[in-house]
Formats: structure tokens, sequence, C-alpha cells
């Protein structure tokens, strides 16, 4: 949930470090009977470094946006919500490869293991990665219609802004949390616009438009929540590296707290809900919050009582990895508790692969 962190070389890296510069990973052999040179890394150890850059792991947190949109603006997942989430993934991923390049100097100085100081993945590959994977999001934002384009526009505007000007600024949690708020508006609005191609009869409509119901403005209130959880999260990762801050996680676990009691409050989309009946919200509303504070609250009075960056940085992870349970209850408290389960089903996956690629 640093979010939607969104949006020079490192070669002297290990000598400003005082350490013993690593063999790159290419180079040419050498002449007047050299060593041999280093072979190409293996296949698997490049597919590791991408892994680390991309930050694989925190991908599950990206598909529950798209359902929570949909259920919040009143309507069933569909040929929009999945266009929505491919989108949401690859800006998503498009921002974690920006931000590395953005902060290649830095990392080269507090995280020297990460992908490029290390010298696993160049500056330039990272780069173009990012501008790649932005172009396809917004490919696949525009088969969904004019107004998702609009909406994954802006989401693609605020990932670069964060990554290359705003994220050590003041408007940093900021933009990461109107990068989050977009994305869940993206998967309403990529469901409603699709929802009326299909005309009755098996034939096509002449012109893709709404079917009556709520509009994706419905879904800004979730939308909002999520930014907000976003937000806190982001503020406390400003610490990570150096740690220190006691306010920052105490700031977060308020916010928390907050946002647990308002989705607590119920259901608030208008119109007849998707899924089962109100029984199977009252059961699984209060499970699906119980989890988020459970993920995030734990880790960040952790954090507050000793801010370390070992405790700070596992305080951020929880905050990304509780954006999963916070989705599930923003889909149940729209009346779609099945959205919500099939969130929750993302939860064990993402802590598997958090074991072996950090989200952070």
């Amino acid at each position: 949930m640093k979010a939607l962190r969104l949006l020079a070389t490192v070669t002297g890296a290990p000598r400003l470090l005082g350490a013993r510069p690593a063999a790159p990973p290419y180079s040419l052999s050498g002449a007047g009977g050299t060593a041999p040179a280093p072979d190409r890394p293996p296949v698997r150890a490049r597919l590791r470094a991408w892994a680390e850059l991309l930050r694989v792991s925190a991908l599950f947190t990206v598909p529950g946006d798209a359902l929570a949109g949909a259920a919040a603006a009143g309507r069933r997942p569909g040929r929009g919500t999945a266009l929505a989430v491919g989108a949401s993934l690859c800006l998503y991923e498009a921002g974690m490869a920006l931000n590395d390049w953005a902060d290649r100097e830095e990392d080269a100085v507090d995280r020297p293991h990460r992908p490029i100081p290390s010298g696993r993945v160049t500056p330039g590959a990272a780069l173009a990665a990012a501008g790649v994977l932005t172009a396809a999001g917004l490919a696949l934002a525009a088969r969904a219609g004019r107004p998702a384009l609009a909406v994954a526009s802006g989401l693609a505007a605020t990932v670069w802004a964060y990554d290359l000007r705003l994220k050590h600024t003041k408007l940093g949690p900021a933009a990461m949390a109107s990068a989050r708020t977009l994305d869940l508006l993206l998967g309403a609005t990529a469901t409603v616009a699709t929802m009326s191609e299909a005309a009755p009869g098996g034939g096509t409509a002449p012109a893709a438009r709404p079917a009556p119901g709520p509009a994706p403005a419905a879904a800004l209130p979730a939308a909002l929540l999520l930014g907000a959880h976003t937000y806190a999260v982001t503020a406390v990762s400003r610490h990570e590296a150096h740690g220190g801050s006691t306010a920052a996680p105490l700031a977060a676990l308020a916010g928390v707290a907050g946002i647990g009691a308002t989705v607590l409050r119920g259901r608030t989309a208008p119109g007849k809900p998707p899924g089962p009946p109100a029984d199977a919200v009252r059961l699984l509303l209060p499970a699906f919050l119980g989890a988020y504070l459970s993920t995030s609250a734990v880790p960040l009075l952790h954090a507050a009582l000793n801010p370390s960056p070992p405790l700070t940085q596992r305080a951020v992870g929880g905050g990304i990895r509780a954006m999963i349970p916070l989705q599930a209850a923003l889909a149940a408290r729209a009346g779609a508790p099945l959205n919500g389960l099939a969130v929750m089903g993302l939860v064990p996956l993402a802590r598997a692969l958090a074991r072996k690629v950090s989200p952070t």
C-alpha cells in the first residue's frame, strides 16, 4: 500500500563504501593471458535480480484495488475489471523499476545489495522497463474505454511524478495516496464502462455506455480509505533506512484504527449489492478487518516502541501486506463478500513470496 510508491552512476559505489569493488556481471576477457572473464549470470540469478527490482511479492496487493472498485461501484467483476487489473499491475511495476532507477545513487550508500547498485541490473535496463510497462498499462486501460484511459493516465503521471520529483518532499505521501486512490477508481471506471459493450442476443452495442446503476464516483469513499492507509504507510517508509521516528508509526497506528472503525460502520454502496446476502457481509467484514488490523497495527506498535531500521522496515512491509485484507473489507462493505474472499485468497501467496523477495 510506496506506493501508488508510484513514480549519476553507481559504478563507484563500492569505493564510496570502502569495500572491494565487485566483479561486473558482464565483462570482456582480458588480454595478455589474464584469467577469462566471468560468465554471464545464470538465468535464475537474473530472474532473481529482476524480481527484487520489481518487488514482485508486493504485486498481490494490486488486484484487490480493481475488485474493491468494482464492488464499490455496485457491479460484478467483468472484462473491464480484468483489464483494470492488468493495467494496474503494469503501472505498479513501472513504478517499482523507476523507483530504483531514481534512487540508484542513494541505494549505493544505504542499500548496496539492491539490484542496480550491486550491478545485477543496469540503470538503463530499469528505466527502459519502466517505460515499457507504463505503455503496456495505458494500452490495457485503453481497451476498457476512454474513461478508464483517462484515469490510468492520471495514475501513470502520479507514479512518475512521485518517483522522479515528489518522493523526498512533503508531498511524497500524498502522491502515493493519490496513486492508490486512482487505482481503485480505475477498477470502478473500467468495470462500469465495459458493462454494456455486449448487447443482448450476442450482438455488439454501437457505443459502450454504462449500464444503469451507480456511477464510478460511488467508489470514491472506498478509494479515499485505501488512499488514507497508503498515506500512513508511506509516511512511515520515509524512515525505514535510518529509523529513529516514533511519531510516524504512532500516527500511522491511529490512522489504521480510524480506517478500521470507518469501514466497520457498514455498507455504503447504493443499489442492489452483488453476491451473497447481507448475513455473509456481517460475518466476513469483521474477519477481514481483524486481519487488516493485526497485519498492520502490530508491526506499527513495535516500530513505535523501538524505532530501529529493522522494525520500521517490518512495519512498512506489514502495511503493504495489510492492503489485501483492507481491500477485502472494502469489497464486503460494498455488499460483495465473494469479491472479498477472492482478494483474501492472495494473502498466502503474498506471504510465501515475501519470504523470498522483500516487498520494501
